[in-house]
């Protein structure tokens, strides 16, 4: 098991930036598949990107060309810049890492990870 937390999150504008965090304790970090995910209460929670244990990343579609997801594993840290920031974005956001590698639309699953961090706020407003 790998105990994750998240930090952050904050208040911005529309337009700005932010960069979170996520630090793994407990086991190996570079043998998880990494992701982060985001939640608006009422919604599912959803898929924003994905980092593999090689480095590959992924993204979801509304993210793309605005997000970078990447991680230290001497640091045991990943990290989640956020730029071009948009109301929409607004949510918690989640750090979750699993042993198992995933495909190109299995990253985004929430089910398919089975460690959590308990999530940071994240608010755009225009």
């Amino acid at each position: 098991q790998v105990q994750l937390v998240e930090s952050g999150g904050g208040s911005v504008q529309a337009g700005g930036s932010l960069r979170l965090s996520c630090v793994a304790s407990g086991s190996s970090f570079h043998v998880y598949h990494m992701g982060w995910f985001r939640q608006v209460p009422g919604n599912e929670r959803e898929g924003v990107a994905s980092i593999s244990v090689r480095g590959a990343t992924t993204y979801a579609d509304s993210v793309k060309g605005r997000f970078t997801i990447s991680k230290d594993n001497a640091k045991n840290t990943l990290y989640l810049e956020m730029n071009s920031l948009k109301p929409e974005d607004t949510a918690i956001y989640y750090c979750a890492a699993d042993p198992f590698p995933k495909g190109p639309t299995s990253w985004a699953v929430s089910e398919n990870y089975r460690n959590w961090g308990q999530g940071t706020q994240v608010t755009v407003s225009s």
